[in-house]
Formats: structure tokens, sequence, C-alpha cells
């Protein structure tokens, strides 16, 4: 009389095919979690022949059956792990932390933008999302916009194929609108950085409204025409020591530059809790054209020849 113990070879065969699944993915480049997917059905079918050879063996000789409730209990471990792997992966759980673990911190070129101009265009109004910008003057007619982003991803994945992701352009009138957008980011636990660092050339002879936040850069050089900045999170100004330029800034917190610049006054105001409002004047030249600057908590100046 034989005694039988149902789940002994089950256990036996799972480990063998999965010692071989293993050793293979590694020569093959199968990714574990395909493969802790793809193997666990074949405990059932294991499990299931070995039922069926009792059922077989069992009418040609008196047989015991019995259980080896440690071996069942290892084979339903690997089991459930399997199936624990197959629900993640369905669900869009394992792409994600797969994605969330092979990426990495990388800059891509930005989409080269760029709105051609006329003459009827006398105005642009620029808001930005608190990216780092640099702001130029450029006797070209044309609003452009270059540069860079750095976002952790995967290395052939490229969050912003196309400019109209990154920017938005709108005529209304005299007046050209143009909005930056924040780059797409993932809901959900995994954050991750994101940021643009750009420059935008912007036609000399027009007036541009700059409303946002973040740390701006700006370069009037060729200005021919009158610049307003709004709310930004700091600025730094690079001018020709020739330019026929006049820099105003109030609400501010601090104004940095060379000994002489700012010129510096106060006024008292009928608001009792601010009491004092501080302006600060730069100018170049009979200070044609202007810069003027405000709610901005951290102004500098700079001069090139």
């Amino acid at each position: 009389m034989r005694t039988w113990r149902v789940g002994t070879i089950s256990m036996g065969a799972s480990l063998v095919l999965l010692g071989l699944f293993l050793f293979l993915s590694r020569f093959l480049g199968y990714d574990l979690v395909n493969v802790m997917t793809a193997w666990w059905p074949i405990l059932l079918i294991v499990l299931g022949i070995e039922i069926l050879l009792y059922l077989a063996f069992s009418r040609q000789e008196k047989q015991v059956l019995k259980y080896d409730f440690l071996s069942i209990f290892f084979v339903g471990l690997l089991g459930t792990a399997g199936i624990v792997f197959a629900v993640l992966s369905t669900s869009g759980i394992m792409n994600r932390v797969e994605e969330v673990v092979a990426r990495e911190e990388r800059s891509f070129d930005l989409p080269d933008f760029s709105y051609q101009t006329d003459d009827s265009i006398k105005r642009v109004v620029l808001r930005t999302v608190g990216y780092p910008m640099t702001i130029e003057a450029t006797d070209e007619k044309e609003v452009s916009m270059f540069g860079t982003y750095r976002a952790q991803t995967t290395k052939s994945k490229k969050l912003i194929k196309d400019a109209d992701e990154y920017v938005h352009t709108n005529k209304k009138g005299d007046t050209l609108y143009i909005n930056i957008k924040t780059m797409p980011n993932d809901l959900g636990p995994f954050h991750d950085y994101r940021e643009i660092a750009a420059t935008i050339l912007i036609p000399n002879d027009v007036n541009l409204e700059v409303i946002g936040s973040g740390n701006l850069t700006l370069k009037p050089r060729t200005l021919a025409n009158d610049w307003d900045i709004d709310s930004a999170s700091s600025l730094e100004v690079v001018v020709a020591e020739n330019s026929n330029l006049k820099i105003a800034a109030v609400g501010f917190s601090e104004v940095n530059g060379k000994d002489g610049l700012w010129k510096v006054t106060e006024e008292v105001t009928a608001d009792e809790m601010d009491g004092v409002e501080r302006n600060a004047v730069y100018q170049s030249g009979e200070g044609k054209y202007q810069i003027n600057i405000a709610n901005t908590d951290y102004v500098s100046l700079n001069t090139n020849n």
C-alpha cells in the first residue's frame, strides 16, 4: 500500500520552473514583473496534473491519500504572490512603480515657439507660471521662445513634443496674449521635479506687460517701448550703460546693484499697515523708455558696456 502526499510534486515542480524562468530572464532580458505575472498560472497546471496522476495510479493499486500541508502552503504562497503581481499590473500600479524606479532626472530641449507679428500688434501681455525666464528685446518682428526643461522621466520619454503644450497665444485687437503653461504632471502619490528654463524674445517696439511669479531676467538691449513687470518673485535687469532707459521699482523688499545706480526714496502712505512706500529709480541717458516694476520682492540691476 502506497502513500501519496499531495503537494510534494507541485512544490518541487514549482521551484524548478520558477528557477528556470528566473535563470532565462537574466539572459533573454525578461522583465521580473512579467515573469511573475505570467508564471503563476503554471502552479495550477502542475497541481492539477498531480491530482490527475493520483487518480490514475489509485485505480491500479490501493493508495492512501495524504496532504503535505507545508508544500501546499508554499505553493499557495507563490501563487498568491503571482496573483498580486497580476492584479497590480492590470490596475496599472505596477507599471507606475516600474516607471518611478526606472526614471532619472534629464534635460530636454523645448520645441521652438515663434509667432510672427506685424504693425497691428502694439502690446504683448505675457503670463508666467513660476519657471525661471529670460526676456529679451529683439529687432525681429516675431515673438519667439526657446530653452530647455528638466524632468524626472525614463530615458526615452519626452514630456513636451510640441510648442502648443507649453505656450498658448491669443490675439485680441492690438494685443497679443501669451500664457506659459505648467508642465504635465501625473496625479497620484508619485510626485517629481519638472521645470522650464527659457528665453523669450519680444519685438523691441511693442509695449510689454509681464504678469506672474518666478525668477525673471530682463535684457532690454535695443528697447524702443515701455515694459511693465508685476508680481515676479525676483527680478534681475541687465542693461547697457549707454542705454536711453529709466527703471522704476515700487512695492519691493530689496533692491541691489552697484553703489549709486539706484535712487531710493520713501513716501508716507495713507495705509496704516504699510506706513511708508519705498521707490527706487535708475536712469540712463534721457530715460526715454521705461521699465516699471511693481510688487516684486527682490530687484537686482547689472550694467554692462
